[in-house]
């Protein structure tokens, strides 16, 4: 009877960990960001079925890059987790933050236990009446669960996008602004300009009614740009 190789823990741990990073910087990236009236999540998405970005409940938002059916998968959880949780206890007690913290329970345990971790990292945002009200979240492949402080990007080449978000963010920004601000921060990694077909965006928008989330059509996104 043959040993199995034998692979000490830390490389174990340090090869999933590389070969889950290079799955998911092989996604285009989405970049989530604050403006007057809420949260923006938008990325480069030249697919018109497959959403990267969706709703959760009233008042919270998911996008995922990297593998699409395992993101899907867990989207769809998400979604079974907040009308359980909502119809058991109430509304009010479907959040942001226990929804991220069921996902990183999730992807820490594929990437502990599985032999092949998942290659997604997510986004998980809520808002609120007002904007401290705002909270974000982001979930990595490993199940490292993070805040995101006013904006953020996951996939792709991050530090560049992360400099000129910063470089441009300002605390004020209506929609317009927000909109110009995250598709040229993704297009100044890219090669060339995407079309305003090309883009996913949704908004989290204190001014609809109980439910936030809706979707940015191109031609808005085309009119920002202007």
């Amino acid at each position: 009877m043959s040993m199995p190789m034998y692979v000490p823990p830390e490389q174990l741990i340090k090869d999933r960990a590389e070969f889950a990073k290079k799955g998911i910087a092989r996604g285009r990236p989405i970049v989530v960001l604050e403006y007057r009236d809420g949260v923006l999540l938008l990325g480069e998405n030249p697919s018109g079925s497959l959403q990267k970005i969706g709703e959760i409940y009233d008042k919270v938002a998911f996008a995922g890059v990297g593998r699409f059916n395992e993101f899907e998968s867990l989207r769809v959880a998400g979604i079974r987790y907040a009308d359980l949780k909502g119809y058991s206890y109430g509304r009010l007690d479907v959040t942001a933050k226990g929804l991220a913290n069921a996902y990183a329970q999730t992807l820490g345990q594929v990437f502990t236990h599985e032999v092949k971790p998942y290659e997604i990292e997510l986004i998980v945002a809520e808002i609120g009446d007002e904007a401290d009200d705002t909270h974000i979240y982001r979930v990595q492949f490993d199940g490292t669960l993070r805040d995101v402080e006013q904006f953020g990007a996951i996939g792709g080449d991050e530090e560049p996008l992360h400099a000129t978000l910063e470089a441009g963010f300002a605390d004020d920004m209506d929609l317009a602004d927000a909109l110009r601000l995250a598709c040229g921060a993704i297009e100044s990694i890219g090669e060339e300009e995407v079309p305003s077909s090309g883009w996913e965006a949704a908004v989290l928008d204190r001014a609809n009614g109980r439910r936030k989330f809706r979707r940015v059509d191109s031609d808005t996104i085309a009119t920002a740009r202007q």
